[in-house]
């Protein structure tokens, strides 16, 4: 996409994750490839991109440098910055002359500066009110992104916010859809255990899943693991029902 103009890019851009919600695709592969895309568009000299974990904590997930990706790390070492700024707040940080902010964040200035960074604009990865972490835009110059850029570099960061909820909203669709699998088999299981129990102890199937289940309680064991010793005839039951009374319902 070298040759491409400035509206085509980005037109490409968004095409591209259009498609990821169509089809399987590598969410860390479309990260690099989000913040390559802005970095190059918005005539940037790095990006890096941050994702939160389950308990809130940011990661550098993406960067185009390691020259950026020093910064990020710096940043969240030291707990500061205007990108850790950006996912507290869920708004826009820029700064626009990083020499010139003596006062804030003296960390992520000293390792900036060292780097050969002189600007850097956070942008909030946002689905209505989740932030979910921050596309980061580094300058070797001074100056920061008119309000045109910065509304391309938020509608980038919200196409890949929705990239990343649609990857994650797809992993746990398959685990209810394995969960649901997997109570069915159990079923099956009982109901086979049932039935051998059933008819090798004269018992009602009511009783015999009582048996079942009491077995199961008594020995801190899954109902499905009781089930299945008994289906495939690694677990005998009779003896214990034939030195004990019979079971009542269990309450």
């Amino acid at each position: 996409m070298g040759g491409m103009s400035r509206e085509a890019r980005l037109n490409a851009a968004f095409v591209m994750v259009a498609d990821t919600l169509t089809a399987d695709y590598d969410v860390v592969d479309l990260l690099h490839t989000l913040v390559r895309e802005c970095t190059e568009i918005l005539d940037a000299q790095a990006g890096g991109l941050m994702l939160a974990d389950g308990s809130g904590q940011l990661h550098v997930v993406a960067s185009t440098s390691e020259r950026a990706d020093l910064v990020e790390v710096m940043q969240l070492a030291a707990g500061a910055g205007p990108c850790v700024d950006c996912f507290t707040t869920g708004s826009a940080v820029s700064v626009p002359d990083i020499q010139a902010s003596t006062e804030e964040w003296p960390d992520f200035r000293a390792a900036a500066l060292e780097q050969g960074f002189l600007s850097v604009h956070a942008t909030p990865m946002r689905l209505r009110g989740e932030i979910i972490g921050t596309m980061n835009l580094f300058g070797t110059s001074v100056g920061t992104l008119n309000r045109r850029d910065a509304a391309v570099a938020q509608a980038l960061a919200d196409v890949a916010t929705i990239g990343i909820l649609q990857e994650r909203i797809a992993a746990q669709s398959q685990l209810v859809t394995e969960q649901l699998q997997r109570a069915l088999d159990s079923r099956v299981l009982i109901e086979q255990a049932k039935g051998a129990l059933s008819h090798s102890g004269a018992l009602s199937m009511e009783d015999a899943f009582v048996l079942l289940r009491a077995h199961a309680r008594n020995n801190n064991l899954s109902l499905r693991v009781v089930a299945e010793g008994v289906a495939n005839r690694t677990l005998d039951l009779i003896p214990k029902l034939a030195a004990a009374a019979k079971p009542g319902p269990v309450r």
